[in-house]
């Protein structure tokens, strides 16, 4: 089963802000989707684990 998390609570374990959170999603960096007729955003687990990765990868390649 799939697992998702809201912004905030995708923000708290990355500890950034929610406007940091917010520009991760609109810049696509983390995929992220909207459900509801409130339009609430979730992150699916795998997507969060495919960002860290993906910057711990960046910060190798960085030096």
């Amino acid at each position: 089963m799939r697992k998702f998390f809201t912004l905030p609570e995708v923000a708290e374990q990355l500890n950034i802000s929610m406007s940091q959170m917010r520009a991760l999603i609109k810049s696509g960096d983390i995929e992220g989707i909207q459900i509801g007729g409130r339009g609430q955003w979730r992150v699916e687990e795998a997507k969060l684990d495919e960002y860290i990765k993906r910057m711990y990868d960046q910060q190798k390649r960085e030096g």
